[in-house]
């Protein structure tokens, strides 16, 4: 009988605890910054070995720069949260740079030693509305910034996935702001006939948000002067008004 009675008061028991165990865990906390920064590197095959190490080494030189250095330390937090992937197809993204706190030299060194030594490959066709997606997913993971900005950079207009207006809809829509970095490439191409020019593209379809706005190079070798002036005006805690469209030369 005292069994019985034990084994009732064990199921009781046993019942009674069983929505402690099932309660989820805390959320973890959020560390805040200033800006959560996603980089968005176009590796699709318009982009050929030179130009992709251009843009990885412009990238790097960028946060060895000691102007975004103070443009950081500028900030309410004196720190952001960056991460770096490159694109291709409307299924190919790889991400490179997880999520890094960017908060002195010695931190933005660390970000560029791990582009230097990045791997480099090049796919096939350009999807802008598969790297918003992929963006757009990576933001909350770890950090929560005053500010959500994806940063796009690329040598083409869309040919792969959903269309780039539903993309950029649905990341607007979580308050991220899309900005461009176009990469003009003046020379003929025969695959570019009948396309809209490169900018008019980016600045009317891709970029969007509150202070949007959209870096031009002119060829490649302006990439490093391009990417320098356009990751120091985004992560500005104060951006001043400037144009819709800036361009920078070799």
């Amino acid at each position: 009988m005292r069994i019985g009675s034990f084994t009732r008061r064990g199921l009781i028991t046993g019942a009674l605890a069983t929505p402690c165990i099932l309660r989820p865990l805390a959320a973890r906390a959020q560390e805040p910054v200033d800006i959560e920064l996603v980089l968005a590197v176009d590796v699709s095959r318009s982009v050929d070995e030179q130009e992709q190490e251009l843009q990885f080494k412009g990238y790097a030189a960028a946060f060895r720069d000691p102007r975004l250095i103070e443009g950081i330390a500028g900030g309410p937090l004196g720190q952001i949260a960056v991460t770096l992937f490159t694109w291709s197809d409307w299924h190919i993204q790889e991400l490179l740079v997880p999520w890094t706190r960017i908060d002195g030299a010695a931190s933005a060194e660390g970000l560029a030693q791990a582009l230097d030594a990045a791997p480099r490959r090049t796919w096939l066709y350009t999807s802008i509305s598969g790297a918003m997606d992929y963006a757009a997913g990576l933001f909350g993971q770890g950090y929560e910034g005053t500010r959500k900005v994806v940063d796009i950079s690329g040598d083409g207009i869309s040919n792969s996935g959903r269309p780039v207006a539903d993309a950029r809809a649905d990341a607007l829509a979580k308050g991220i702001v899309m900005n461009g970095l176009a990469v003009i490439d003046r020379s003929p191409q025969p695959w570019a006939a009948g396309m809209p020019p490169l900018d008019d593209y980016y600045r009317d379809e891709v970029i969007g948000g509150p202070g949007a706005f959209l870096m031009v190079a002119e060829g490649f070798e302006a990439f490093e002067t391009a990417v320098k002036r356009k990751i120091i005006r985004e992560i500005a805690s104060a951006p001043p008004p400037g144009p819709l469209v800036e361009r920078a030369y070799a």
